[in-house]
């Protein structure tokens, strides 16, 4: 999850995000659309000089915001992507928006969640090239779960389901990737309070080395400041505004890039990776 990023899927928040009533989302009082829009396209800037193509989703009015997080709806493998089924019913019709721009993009679909089984990207973590954690909660269900483990058996993938507390409740979004970012293959910024605890042994086993977010910043960030998107092993872009997170990674001996982001990111639960659907990495 942190080889060099070769091509990835993303969707402007100019587009997904131009009507979206705050409330109806769940969005915090510093959203701001037209600002949001302003933040993701720098975001989108500074993913486009770590080398890595972008591919766009559609520009249609379709009032699906949290389409701009295109991390979810799809999980991409050595064969093909895999179409997710998301556990907020307001971005139900997003998995078909990936299936069209992988169909465009050339881009074989591998297999599909089906409901009632719900799997969300952010709740997946490649431990390695066999090894997939998933995050068992709000989002992600135990019938997802086993669904991905059937699909990705006859690839040798093993798929491990780790419960996630309910932390804020069910209208906020804890996914397994809120407490975990890859940094390189043996290296991982976390939040090791809410890591559940058979998931965190595994990584230690593993040999995979855990730098802890400061959990003031976590706590104030509501998550995000732990949310970064690894554009190649040890570089990264995170949000600014969490010095001591970013120090941690730097002291691991990481390169960080930063972007404002309190409009777009504090503001709607979703960071710099939930922002970006890898395709090709290495």
């Amino acid at each position: 999850m942190a080889a060099p990023l070769r091509r990835v899927l993303m969707r402007s928040a100019a587009s997904a995000m131009r009507r979206a009533d705050r409330k109806e989302w769940h969005y915090g009082p510093g959203f701001d659309p037209a600002r949001a829009a302003d933040q993701h396209k720098a975001f989108a800037e500074l993913v486009a000089a770590s080398g890595a193509a972008v591919e766009w989703l559609t520009d249609e009015d379709d009032g699906l915001a949290d389409s701009v997080f295109t991390h979810d709806p799809s999980l991409v493998t050595d064969r093909g992507a895999v179409i997710l089924s998301m556990g907020k019913a307001l971005r139900k019709p997003e998995p078909a928006l990936h299936e069209k721009a992988y169909a465009r993009m050339g881009v074989p679909i591998f297999g599909r969640i089906e409901a009632p089984g719900q799997v969300e990207g952010g709740d997946c973590v490649w431990v390695d090239a066999q090894t997939l954690a998933i995050g068992r909660g709000v989002r992600t269900n135990e019938a997802g779960i086993r669904q991905m483990a059937a699909l990705l058996e006859p690839l040798g993938i093993e798929v491990l389901g780790y419960d996630l507390p309910l932390w804020h409740g069910e209208e906020a979004c804890l996914h397994l990737m809120s407490v975990i970012s890859p940094l390189a293959d043996d290296l991982a910024l976390v939040y090791s309070p809410l890591l559940p605890a058979a998931f965190y042994q595994l990584l230690k086993a593993r040999g995979i080395t855990l730098v802890e977010g400061d959990a003031d910043e976590f706590r104030d960030s509501f998550g995000l400041s732990l949310n970064v998107l690894p554009t190649a092993p040890r570089e990264v872009i995170a949000v600014a505004g969490f010095p001591n997170t970013a120090a941690a990674m730097e002291a691991a001996g990481c390169k960080v890039q930063t972007f404002e982001a309190d409009a777009l990111c504090i503001a709607c639960e979703g960071g710099p990776t939930c922002l970006t659907r890898p395709v090709l990495r290495g």
